[in-house]
Protein backbone atom coordinates (compact mmCIF):
# COMPACT_ATOMS: atom_id res chain seq x y z
CA UNK A 1 0.00 0.00 0.00
CA UNK A 2 0.92 3.53 -0.57
CA UNK A 3 -0.56 6.88 0.74
CA UNK A 4 -1.15 10.22 -0.56
CA UNK A 5 -3.54 12.61 0.48
CA UNK A 6 -2.61 14.81 -2.56
CA UNK A 7 -5.76 16.94 -4.24
CA UNK A 8 -6.05 16.45 -8.15
CA UNK A 9 -6.71 19.34 -10.11
CA UNK A 10 -10.17 18.83 -12.10
CA UNK A 11 -9.47 19.17 -15.67
CA UNK A 12 -9.17 23.08 -16.83
CA UNK A 13 -10.85 24.12 -13.75
CA UNK A 14 -9.37 25.81 -10.08
CA UNK A 15 -11.24 22.81 -8.42
CA UNK A 16 -8.69 20.55 -6.23
CA UNK A 17 -10.23 17.63 -5.19
CA UNK A 18 -9.92 14.87 -2.70
CA UNK A 19 -9.09 11.60 -4.22
CA UNK A 20 -12.84 10.58 -3.26
CA UNK A 21 -16.17 12.78 -3.02
CA UNK A 22 -19.74 12.10 -1.05
CA UNK A 23 -22.03 10.75 -3.94
CA UNK A 24 -25.77 11.97 -2.94
CA UNK A 25 -27.94 9.88 -4.99
CA UNK A 26 -29.10 7.52 -2.25
CA UNK A 27 -29.67 9.91 0.34
CA UNK A 28 -32.57 11.31 -2.09
CA UNK A 29 -34.89 8.97 -0.20
CA UNK A 30 -37.18 6.18 -1.50
CA UNK A 31 -40.70 6.48 -3.85
CA UNK A 32 -39.13 7.31 -7.06
CA UNK A 33 -38.02 5.64 -9.90
CA UNK A 34 -34.23 5.31 -9.41
CA UNK A 35 -34.30 4.91 -5.27
CA UNK A 36 -32.56 3.20 -3.00
CA UNK A 37 -35.30 2.69 -1.00
CA UNK A 38 -36.38 4.55 2.07
CA UNK A 39 -33.93 6.81 3.87
CA UNK A 40 -33.70 8.15 7.26
CA UNK A 41 -32.50 11.98 6.52
CA UNK A 42 -31.14 12.48 9.94
CA UNK A 43 -28.62 9.33 9.32
CA UNK A 44 -27.72 11.03 5.39
CA UNK A 45 -26.53 13.89 7.59
CA UNK A 46 -24.72 12.47 10.00
CA UNK A 47 -23.48 10.57 6.82
CA UNK A 48 -22.39 14.35 5.25
CA UNK A 49 -20.74 15.53 8.64
CA UNK A 50 -18.38 12.68 9.04
CA UNK A 51 -17.30 12.76 5.30
CA UNK A 52 -16.36 15.93 5.61
CA UNK A 53 -15.41 15.57 9.42
CA UNK A 54 -12.66 12.86 7.47
CA UNK A 55 -11.53 15.25 5.08
CA UNK A 56 -13.88 14.84 1.99
CA UNK A 57 -13.98 18.27 0.34
CA UNK A 58 -17.17 17.92 -2.27
CA UNK A 59 -20.26 16.62 -2.97
CA UNK A 60 -21.84 15.44 -5.84
CA UNK A 61 -25.46 15.15 -5.67
CA UNK A 62 -28.34 16.11 -8.97
CA UNK A 63 -31.47 17.89 -8.95
CA UNK A 64 -33.19 14.70 -9.94
CA UNK A 65 -32.03 12.78 -6.75
CA UNK A 66 -34.71 12.31 -4.41
CA UNK A 67 -36.70 14.58 -6.85
CA UNK A 68 -35.17 17.46 -5.30
CA UNK A 69 -34.51 15.84 -1.68
CA UNK A 70 -30.91 15.30 -1.91
CA UNK A 71 -30.41 18.54 -2.78
CA UNK A 72 -32.30 19.55 -0.09
CA UNK A 73 -30.12 17.23 2.22
CA UNK A 74 -27.00 18.31 1.31
CA UNK A 75 -28.15 22.42 2.24
CA UNK A 76 -29.48 21.23 5.71
CA UNK A 77 -25.97 19.13 6.47
CA UNK A 78 -24.30 22.14 4.90
CA UNK A 79 -25.97 24.54 7.36
CA UNK A 80 -24.57 22.84 10.58
CA UNK A 81 -21.23 22.36 9.74
CA UNK A 82 -17.93 24.78 8.83
CA UNK A 83 -16.88 23.15 6.31
CA UNK A 84 -16.93 24.54 3.36
CA UNK A 85 -16.86 21.42 0.47
CA UNK A 86 -17.29 22.02 -3.45
CA UNK A 87 -20.91 21.18 -4.54
CA UNK A 88 -21.52 19.46 -7.53
CA UNK A 89 -25.15 19.11 -8.74
CA UNK A 90 -26.52 18.14 -12.51
CA UNK A 91 -29.36 18.63 -14.72
CA UNK A 92 -31.11 17.52 -17.35
CA UNK A 93 -33.72 15.20 -16.02
CA UNK A 94 -36.85 16.91 -14.36
CA UNK A 95 -40.66 15.39 -12.40
CA UNK A 96 -44.16 15.86 -13.19
CA UNK A 97 -46.18 16.62 -10.75
CA UNK A 98 -47.27 12.64 -10.62
CA UNK A 99 -43.02 11.75 -10.29
CA UNK A 100 -42.56 10.53 -13.67
CA UNK A 101 -39.57 11.37 -15.06
CA UNK A 102 -38.60 13.30 -18.22
CA UNK A 103 -35.79 15.19 -19.80
CA UNK A 104 -35.11 18.65 -21.50
CA UNK A 105 -31.74 20.07 -21.81
CA UNK A 106 -33.43 23.38 -23.80
CA UNK A 107 -31.91 26.51 -22.28
CA UNK A 108 -35.48 27.74 -20.97
CA UNK A 109 -35.41 24.14 -18.36
CA UNK A 110 -31.93 24.46 -18.01
CA UNK A 111 -32.89 28.03 -16.58
CA UNK A 112 -35.60 26.52 -14.53
CA UNK A 113 -33.91 23.70 -13.27
CA UNK A 114 -30.91 25.79 -11.99
CA UNK A 115 -32.44 28.23 -10.24
CA UNK A 116 -34.59 25.21 -8.54
CA UNK A 117 -31.17 23.98 -7.83
CA UNK A 118 -29.73 27.56 -6.07
CA UNK A 119 -32.85 27.52 -4.10
CA UNK A 120 -32.31 24.18 -2.68
CA UNK A 121 -29.00 23.83 -2.04
CA UNK A 122 -29.06 27.82 -0.72
CA UNK A 123 -26.07 28.77 -2.31
CA UNK A 124 -25.34 31.85 -5.16
CA UNK A 125 -22.89 29.83 -7.14
CA UNK A 126 -22.76 25.80 -7.68
CA UNK A 127 -19.30 24.97 -8.30
CA UNK A 128 -19.87 22.43 -11.04
CA UNK A 129 -22.79 22.30 -13.66
CA UNK A 130 -23.33 19.02 -14.98
CA UNK A 131 -25.64 18.01 -17.72
CA UNK A 132 -26.47 14.53 -16.32
CA UNK A 133 -27.45 12.96 -19.74
CA UNK A 134 -26.72 13.44 -23.30
CA UNK A 135 -30.79 13.27 -23.90
CA UNK A 136 -32.86 14.72 -26.00
CA UNK A 137 -29.56 14.08 -27.99
CA UNK A 138 -30.36 17.06 -30.35
CA UNK A 139 -30.30 19.50 -27.82
CA UNK A 140 -26.54 18.76 -26.58
CA UNK A 141 -25.41 22.81 -28.34
CA UNK A 142 -28.19 24.31 -27.06
CA UNK A 143 -27.70 22.96 -23.46
CA UNK A 144 -23.94 23.55 -23.27
CA UNK A 145 -24.54 26.90 -24.83
CA UNK A 146 -26.83 27.88 -21.99
CA UNK A 147 -24.46 26.68 -19.20
CA UNK A 148 -21.79 28.32 -20.81
CA UNK A 149 -24.12 31.97 -20.44
CA UNK A 150 -24.77 31.07 -16.85
CA UNK A 151 -21.06 30.74 -15.92
CA UNK A 152 -20.56 34.15 -17.46
CA UNK A 153 -23.44 35.14 -15.08
CA UNK A 154 -21.52 33.67 -12.19
CA UNK A 155 -24.16 31.36 -11.35
CA UNK A 156 -21.92 28.56 -11.36
CA UNK A 157 -18.24 28.20 -11.96
CA UNK A 158 -17.66 25.12 -14.11
CA UNK A 159 -19.46 23.10 -16.61
CA UNK A 160 -18.80 19.68 -17.01
CA UNK A 161 -20.95 17.00 -18.84
CA UNK A 162 -22.44 13.46 -17.46
CA UNK A 163 -23.09 9.92 -19.39
CA UNK A 164 -21.33 11.26 -22.40
CA UNK A 165 -19.57 9.40 -25.45
CA UNK A 166 -16.93 11.41 -27.25
CA UNK A 167 -18.76 12.15 -30.55
CA UNK A 168 -20.66 13.89 -27.63
CA UNK A 169 -17.87 15.53 -25.30
CA UNK A 170 -16.65 16.57 -29.10
CA UNK A 171 -20.14 18.34 -29.82
CA UNK A 172 -20.55 20.25 -26.64
CA UNK A 173 -16.12 21.20 -27.15
CA UNK A 174 -16.98 23.13 -30.10
CA UNK A 175 -19.16 25.54 -28.04
CA UNK A 176 -17.07 25.88 -25.30
CA UNK A 177 -14.38 23.88 -23.08
CA UNK A 178 -15.44 20.51 -20.91
CA UNK A 179 -14.17 20.81 -17.86
CA UNK A 180 -14.62 17.32 -16.59
CA UNK A 181 -16.67 14.17 -18.02
CA UNK A 182 -18.47 12.02 -14.69
CA UNK A 183 -19.11 8.14 -16.18
CA UNK A 184 -19.57 5.03 -14.61
CA UNK A 185 -16.73 3.10 -14.15
CA UNK A 186 -15.76 0.29 -12.40
CA UNK A 187 -14.05 -3.19 -12.54
CA UNK A 188 -17.09 -4.55 -13.91
CA UNK A 189 -18.23 -1.86 -16.28
CA UNK A 190 -15.36 -0.93 -18.44
CA UNK A 191 -16.59 0.23 -21.47
CA UNK A 192 -15.61 3.61 -21.01
CA UNK A 193 -11.33 2.24 -20.95
CA UNK A 194 -11.31 2.30 -24.96
CA UNK A 195 -12.02 5.28 -26.17
CA UNK A 196 -13.71 7.67 -23.65
CA UNK A 197 -11.49 7.74 -20.51
CA UNK A 198 -8.03 7.65 -23.25
CA UNK A 199 -9.65 10.83 -25.17
CA UNK A 200 -10.43 12.68 -21.64
CA UNK A 201 -6.76 12.25 -21.36
CA UNK A 202 -5.51 13.47 -24.11
CA UNK A 203 -7.45 16.59 -23.88
CA UNK A 204 -6.99 17.54 -20.04
CA UNK A 205 -10.67 16.96 -19.45
CA UNK A 206 -11.06 16.01 -15.53
CA UNK A 207 -12.99 12.57 -14.91
CA UNK A 208 -15.22 12.08 -11.12
CA UNK A 209 -16.56 8.51 -11.86
CA UNK A 210 -19.38 7.10 -10.46
CA UNK A 211 -20.42 4.01 -9.24
CA UNK A 212 -16.68 2.55 -8.85
CA UNK A 213 -17.93 0.15 -5.88
CA UNK A 214 -20.97 -0.62 -8.30
CA UNK A 215 -23.73 0.83 -6.26
CA UNK A 216 -22.97 -1.10 -2.91
CA UNK A 217 -22.05 -4.73 -4.82
CA UNK A 218 -18.27 -4.21 -4.44
CA UNK A 219 -18.56 -3.14 -0.46
CA UNK A 220 -17.95 -6.44 1.01
CA UNK A 221 -21.29 -6.19 2.94
CA UNK A 222 -23.36 -7.40 0.16
CA UNK A 223 -24.99 -10.92 0.19
CA UNK A 224 -27.05 -12.83 -1.89
CA UNK A 225 -29.69 -12.93 1.02
CA UNK A 226 -29.53 -8.84 1.71
CA UNK A 227 -30.00 -9.00 -2.89
CA UNK A 228 -32.97 -10.99 -2.12
CA UNK A 229 -34.38 -8.90 0.25
CA UNK A 230 -33.93 -5.33 -0.62
CA UNK A 231 -36.94 -3.22 -0.26
CA UNK A 232 -39.48 -3.45 -3.42
CA UNK A 233 -38.43 0.30 -4.47
CA UNK A 234 -35.07 -0.30 -4.75
CA UNK A 235 -33.84 0.19 -8.19
CA UNK A 236 -30.80 -2.19 -7.99
CA UNK A 237 -33.63 -5.51 -7.40
CA UNK A 238 -33.71 -5.38 -11.44
CA UNK A 239 -30.24 -4.44 -12.24
CA UNK A 240 -27.65 -7.06 -14.16
CA UNK A 241 -24.92 -7.29 -11.71
CA UNK A 242 -26.98 -7.84 -8.48
CA UNK A 243 -29.06 -11.00 -10.58
CA UNK A 244 -27.44 -14.45 -11.31
CA UNK A 245 -25.36 -15.82 -12.98
CA UNK A 246 -23.25 -12.71 -12.26
CA UNK A 247 -23.93 -12.34 -8.37
CA UNK A 248 -22.17 -15.24 -7.98
CA UNK A 249 -19.49 -14.43 -9.92
CA UNK A 250 -19.17 -10.50 -8.51
CA UNK A 251 -19.40 -12.21 -4.89
CA UNK A 252 -16.36 -14.48 -5.46
CA UNK A 253 -14.47 -11.16 -6.55
CA UNK A 254 -15.47 -9.63 -3.40
CA UNK A 255 -13.99 -12.49 -1.57
CA UNK A 256 -10.36 -11.59 -3.51
CA UNK A 257 -10.78 -7.64 -2.64
CA UNK A 258 -11.38 -8.39 0.74
CA UNK A 259 -8.14 -10.61 0.65
CA UNK A 260 -5.97 -7.78 -0.97
CA UNK A 261 -7.51 -5.11 1.25
CA UNK A 262 -6.32 -7.25 4.29
CA UNK A 263 -3.25 -7.12 4.42
CA UNK A 264 -3.14 -3.41 4.74
CA UNK A 265 -6.66 -3.31 6.86
CA UNK A 266 -9.11 -1.85 4.21
CA UNK A 267 -12.19 -3.55 3.23
CA UNK A 268 -13.22 -4.28 -0.10
CA UNK A 269 -14.97 -1.26 -1.50
CA UNK A 270 -11.77 0.74 -0.44
CA UNK A 271 -9.97 -1.49 -2.88
CA UNK A 272 -12.58 -1.58 -5.41
CA UNK A 273 -12.48 2.29 -5.52
CA UNK A 274 -8.59 2.37 -5.62
CA UNK A 275 -8.99 0.33 -8.54
CA UNK A 276 -10.44 2.93 -10.79
CA UNK A 277 -7.91 5.68 -9.09
CA UNK A 278 -5.35 3.19 -10.76
CA UNK A 279 -6.42 4.63 -14.27
CA UNK A 280 -4.32 7.85 -15.19
CA UNK A 281 -7.46 9.48 -16.61
CA UNK A 282 -9.35 10.07 -13.68
CA UNK A 283 -9.00 12.39 -11.42
CA UNK A 284 -11.31 11.55 -8.50
CA UNK A 285 -13.98 8.79 -7.71
CA UNK A 286 -17.73 9.78 -6.08
CA UNK A 287 -18.33 7.22 -3.06
CA UNK A 288 -21.63 7.01 -2.02
CA UNK A 289 -23.09 6.99 1.66
CA UNK A 290 -25.90 6.29 3.92
CA UNK A 291 -24.98 6.25 7.21
CA UNK A 292 -21.78 7.20 9.31
CA UNK A 293 -20.45 4.15 9.91
CA UNK A 294 -20.51 3.55 6.19
CA UNK A 295 -18.63 6.54 4.97
CA UNK A 296 -16.49 5.70 8.07
CA UNK A 297 -15.25 2.37 6.86
CA UNK A 298 -14.84 3.31 3.40
CA UNK A 299 -12.69 7.21 4.55
CA UNK A 300 -9.58 4.76 3.57
CA UNK A 301 -9.86 5.33 0.21
CA UNK A 302 -8.80 9.32 0.30
CA UNK A 303 -5.24 7.19 0.79
CA UNK A 304 -5.45 3.70 -0.18
CA UNK A 305 -3.64 3.25 -3.67
CA UNK A 306 -3.42 -0.64 -4.91
CA UNK A 307 0.13 -1.82 -5.42
CA UNK A 308 1.18 -3.76 -8.89
CA UNK A 309 0.44 -6.82 -7.86
CA UNK A 310 -2.84 -6.42 -6.38
CA UNK A 311 -4.02 -4.76 -9.94
CA UNK A 312 -2.66 -7.77 -11.65
CA UNK A 313 -4.45 -10.27 -9.25
CA UNK A 314 -7.99 -8.36 -9.84
CA UNK A 315 -6.69 -8.46 -13.53
CA UNK A 316 -5.97 -12.39 -13.48
CA UNK A 317 -9.37 -13.17 -11.80
CA UNK A 318 -11.78 -10.85 -14.35
CA UNK A 319 -9.89 -12.51 -17.52
CA UNK A 320 -10.26 -15.98 -15.87
CA UNK A 321 -14.09 -15.22 -15.17
CA UNK A 322 -15.87 -13.76 -18.17
CA UNK A 323 -19.45 -12.51 -17.55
Amino acid sequence: MTTARKLRKLGNSDIELTAIGFGAWAIGGGNWEFAWGPQDDQESIRAIHKALDLGVNWIDTAAIYGLGHSEEIVARALKTTSHKPYVFTKCSMRWHQDGSIYRSLTAKSLAEELEASLRRLNVETIDLYQIHWPNPEPEIEEAWAALTRFKEQGKIRWIGVSNFNVEQIKRAEAVAPVTSLQPPYSMLRRANEAEVLPYCLKQGIGVINYSPMVSGLLTGKMSAERVAHFPADDWRRKAVEFNEPRLSRNLKLVDLLREIGSGSGVVPGVVAVAWTLHNPAITAAIVGGRSAEQVEGLAAALEFRLDVEGYKRIKQFIEQNPV
